[in-house]
Parts: structure tokens; sequence; C-alpha cells
């Protein structure tokens, strides 16, 4: 479950079940709490943590745990679309676009206003930026696509 918590994109097939059993063991989920409570937000972390009750996909996608459910056999299918999807992106956007969530989400508006101005104005310079933009007014695919 602390994995799932760190993943960006998470697939379940329609049969999967998920809880937070540690307490059933007497102990707590205390080292991936910082990660899981986050994802799910407190009121779920609240009944997860406290009853260890299972719940299923649906649930675990209302929550914020899961993005997709698929039947288990398109579940590889599945996450190679997604990937392929990704692929598709500028590699050095894509990493820079994942670093930017927890620092839009960690400072007030002001201030991440400010960061992402001074980051987009970075990027659309760097080569990847002026290559993808290149590609899209030249209607052609941008290099890192074969």
């Amino acid at each position: 479950m602390g994995l799932l918590s760190c993943c960006d994109i998470v697939v379940s097939i329609d049969m999967a079940q998920f809880a937070f059993t540690e307490v059933r063991l007497g102990i707590v989920p205390a080292v991936i709490s910082a990660y899981v409570a986050p994802k799910i937000g407190p009121a779920a972390a609240r009944r997860y943590f406290l009853t260890a009750e299972s719940f299923g996909p649906e649930e675990a996608r209302r929550i914020g745990l899961v993005h997709e459910i698929v039947p288990a056999d398109r579940l590889d299918s599945r996450v190679a679309e997604i990937a392929a999807t990704i692929l598709k992106n500028g590699p050095r956007a894509v990493a820079t676009a994942k670093a930017l969530i927890p620092q839009v989400l960690s400072k007030p508006r002001a201030r991440a206003v400010e960061y992402t101005a001074s980051l987009i104005a970075k990027v659309r310079t760097s080569p990847e930026g002026q290559e993808g933009l290149g590609a899209f007014l030249e209607k052609r695919k941008p290099s890192w696509i074969e």
C-alpha cells in the first residue's frame, strides 16, 4: 500500500482487494503514513488505518489510491499503453513535470506562481523545449519519438 501511494499512476485489476492491516497486528502504518495519508486524504486514512477493513478497487479509486481499473487479462497491455503514452513526451519535460507537482503543492499560491513562471521560461528555452515547439510548428514528430 505504501508503494501504491508513491506511484504516479496506479492501474488495478477489477478483483483486487486493499487494506491497511497493521492495527490487526497491534502495530500502526507509521512508515507508510507519510506517503499514504497525503494520497488518500485524512478522512480515508482515519477510516482505513483504524478499521483495517478491506476495500475493493472502486473504493481505492474513489479515495485516490488507484487511477484506473481493468480486468486482470488487460492489466499488462493497459500498463504498456500508458507507458507508451509517456514515452511520446519529452523525457526531460516528464521529469520536470513530475518534480513540479510537489513544488507547487508545498508553496503558497503567490510563490507557486512565481516558481512556475520561472520554470516555464527555463523549459521553453531548453534544447528539448525548442525541439518540441519546433516540431509542433513544423507539424513533425519531435526527435524523441522514433
